[in-house]
């Protein structure tokens, strides 16, 4: 994809995504719940009426792209592009009243996602990155934390919404925190894996992620000298996301394997 095309994808993400966020700022009184995975993994009316206006707005301006969506939006382009997007990310933080929920869209082709946008509205945060192009919070270049010790590291995390693996998850972390400078539990993905990017979190680890949750961030933490993989350095997936800059990426790996 020439960088064109990427700056043109990366402005349109960007508008639709802070169009979204206006959207969900408009906070309801009361809340339909919907139940996912389990009882406690849940989409709001608002979820899908995001989803609803980030669909609309990619396909009038680019009908013959694919998407995939967290709430069901999937569709197969003829483009060889295709726009993964997670309408409101963090939805546990909106539903209670807490910040750091998010938009994120990402942009993808046969060679990997090329663009991505995570707009953070109650944080006042928008980063964007494009693929050999860099990273940028709220329109300055940003650059990760490197080299960064384990006995140094402020690391984030999540906790899977299948309660059976949290067991494992809470062994890891007993584990880890004797031997690091702190751990946050911020409860949206996209914005944890763009904090690596910007420095104002050393790393990010967590089970059970969809494309949708780390591939806008992921690219962004990546462009910002961050290394973004799954366990045993292979591609970031749903068994595991690792995010940090090299130095400390690679000894998370070894810890977390």
């Amino acid at each position: 994809m020439d960088m064109e095309l990427k700056k043109d994808l990366l402005a349109l993400a960007t508008e639709i995504a802070q169009q979204a966020g206006a959207l969900l700022g408009q906070r309801p009184a009361v809340f339909d719940l919907n139940q996912k995975s389990s009882a406690v993994d849940f989409a709001t009316q608002m979820d899908i009426a995001s989803e609803k206006l980030i669909v609309d707005a990619i396909l009038a301006q680019r009908p013959d792209d694919g998407i995939f969506g967290e709430e069901g939006s999937d569709r197969t382009g003829s483009t060889g592009i295709t726009w993964v997007i997670d309408p409101l990310d963090g939805t546990v933080n909106y539903f209670y009243g807490m910040p750091g929920w998010n938009v994120s869209i990402a942009v993808k082709d046969g060679d990997g996602v090329q663009v991505g946008v995570v707009f953070a509205p109650t944080i006042n945060g928008l980063w964007q990155g494009v693929r050999d192009g860099g990273s940028t919070y709220n329109g300055t270049a940003i650059t990760c934390n490197d080299p960064i010790t384990l006995d140094r590291a402020l690391i984030a995390t999540g906790l899977s919404y299948d309660i059976a693996k949290r067991t494992g998850q809470a062994e890891l972390l007993s584990r880890l925190i004797p031997r690091i400078r702190d751990i946050r539990r911020n409860g949206a993905a996209a914005v944890d894996l763009c904090m690596v990017a910007m420095g104002a979190l050393d790393a990010y680890f967590e089970l059970g992620t969809k494309e949708w949750d780390h591939a806008a961030g992921g690219l962004i933490a990546q462009e910002a000298g961050a290394r973004v993989t799954g366990r045993h350095g292979g591609e970031p997936n749903e068994a595991m996301v690792i995010a940090a800059g090299p130095a400390l990426h690679a000894q998370l790996v070894r810890e977390i394997d």
